[in-house]
């Protein structure tokens, strides 16, 4: 008998009054059969955000397995991104994701990287926030300097920004940047780059009766930042939504922050 994960509920509230799930399915590299499956095994686990974005080119995907999951469509906080080289055909672009998404509104619409034209990328963000086409707005893959220039444009500031994260790269600089401007900081390649593997995580892992995923996805939790680990198999995906069921302790925590810049 498959046990019901326990899935957090933590979230985050972002400035139009959105509740964000700190905890996201993410979709990077899974296209095709295997992105409906994996996306209906997330929705089925529990998960109530899910992540694409233009160049994954599993929008259509994602949105049939949104539409045939019966998790009603209120239910379900949904990010894609624009593609940076896309200034000009920025609104273009979103109503192309909305048809395939099946859907009238995004909850998330991010910048997907930053280039020379970010700030009139950004404008037409505003512009499809101020339309109702994407409820809030935000960048990725940006840094605090940019994140102020675009800001500063246009008089709004990004509700969040996605960056690659995870214990191996935490820094308390970048983490105090974004509170101090407001801005909900989301994590991507969590279980990469070592992090699973690494002497100190799956010693916390063995320790707990968890795994290392779970370990890296709890600490994003008790730093409330947003974790959208990414899977095809239906255990793991359940697995890695199994994670409201406990805590790390303050010396855990510490442990796992004190990892950055080192891979072993």
């Amino acid at each position: 008998m498959t046990t019901t994960p326990a899935v957090p509920l933590d979230s985050a509230v972002l400035p139009h009054g959105s509740l964000m799930p700190l905890l996201g399915f993410g979709t990077w590299q899974i296209t095709g059969d295997d992105a409906v499956r994996a996306t209906s095994a997330a929705l089925e686990a529990g998960y109530r955000h899910l992540d694409t974005a233009t160049v994954y080119r599993n929008e259509s995907e994602v949105g049939r397995a949104l539409a045939e999951s019966g998790v009603p469509r209120e239910d379900v906080f949904l990010t894609t991104k624009c593609p940076g080289d896309r200034a000009g055909r920025e609104l273009e672009t979103l109503r192309e994701s909305l048809d395939l998404l099946r859907t009238d509104h995004v909850d998330l619409w991010l910048v997907h990287w930053p280039t020379d034209g970010a700030t009139d990328i950004w404008r037409a963000m505003v512009e499809a926030q101020e339309s109702g086409l994407a409820r809030e707005i935000g960048v990725s893959n940006f840094d605090a300097r940019l994140v102020d220039e675009v800001s500063s444009a246009t008089g709004v500031t990004p509700a969040v920004n996605q960056i690659e994260w995870s214990p191996l790269l935490w820094d308390p600089e970048v983490v105090a940047a974004h509170q101090e401007r407001g801005i909900v900081l989301e994590g991507y390649s969590a279980l990469r780059g070592g992090t699973l593997d690494h002497p100190a995580i799956v010693a916390i892992a063995e320790r707990t009766g968890r795994t290392p995923a779970q370990v890296i996805i709890r600490w994003h939790l008790q730093h409330q930042v947003v974790v959208i680990p990414k899977s095809v198999d239906p255990e793991r995906i359940r697995s890695n939504a199994d994670v409201g069921g406990f805590a790390l302790t303050a010396e855990d925590m510490a442990t796992l922050d004190g990892l950055a810049g080192r891979r072993s």
